[in-house]
């Protein structure tokens, strides 16, 4: 059997059951986008010097795949859809509050790019963002969409974000925009 089935060759594909589709529904660029960002956090991980974040990468990694499954399954699917459970995005909440807890971890606006990690890290996060308003507009079409889906990614994408500055952090560098800009002032939300 080949990959190149050339079944989606007329714009079609088939989500989770069998059910044909556009490839342009808003369903398949919900799982397309989470697809993405799960490849976006495979660049982050291998470009990763900290062991314990590639390590935790390759967890959320896994659970992109639940994720993504889920969105491609429609309620009149044939197949059961995979919980996205309280305990996954509670354990991305702990995360985050562990890391904001960490000293000089930049909190202000940043400008992506002070090392190669950090900005695959970076780039995840906008993917991530990407992946929570494709998931909202599908949700808006009326479409049955898990809950937790959007808050499991409405928390990942902060945890990214602090990934990256983490990073940059035990590398000593900054990407504080503000000091770039030689700007004083208060300090704003970092992950937007």
């Amino acid at each position: 059997m080949s990959i190149a089935t050339k079944r989606g060759d007329s714009g079609q594909t088939g989500l989770a059951g069998g059910i044909r589709v556009s490839k342009a529904s808003v369903r398949v660029e919900s799982y397309g986008t989470v697809d993405e960002l799960n490849s976006a956090l495979g660049m982050a991980r291998a470009f990763c010097p900290d062991p314990d974040l590639r390590e935790r990468t390759r967890l959320i990694q896994r659970e992109l795949f639940r994720v993504g499954s889920a969105l491609a399954t429609p309620p009149e699917s044939r197949k059961a859809q995979v919980p996205i459970t309280e305990e996954m995005v509670d354990a991305l909440t702990t995360q985050v509050h562990e890391l904001e807890a960490l000293p000089g971890l930049l909190s202000d606006w940043s400008l992506p790019g002070e090392d190669v990690c950090s900005a695959a890290f970076d780039l995840a996060r906008t993917i991530c963002r990407r992946a929570e308003r494709a998931t909202v507009r599908l949700a808006e079409t009326g479409e049955a969409v898990e809950p937790r889906i959007l808050a499991y990614l409405n928390r990942l994408s902060d945890l990214l974000w602090l990934y990256a500055r983490k990073v940059e952090v035990d590398l000593g560098a900054s990407s504080s925009l503000r000091e770039m800009n030689g700007k004083e002032g208060p300090r704003w939300s970092r992950a937007w």
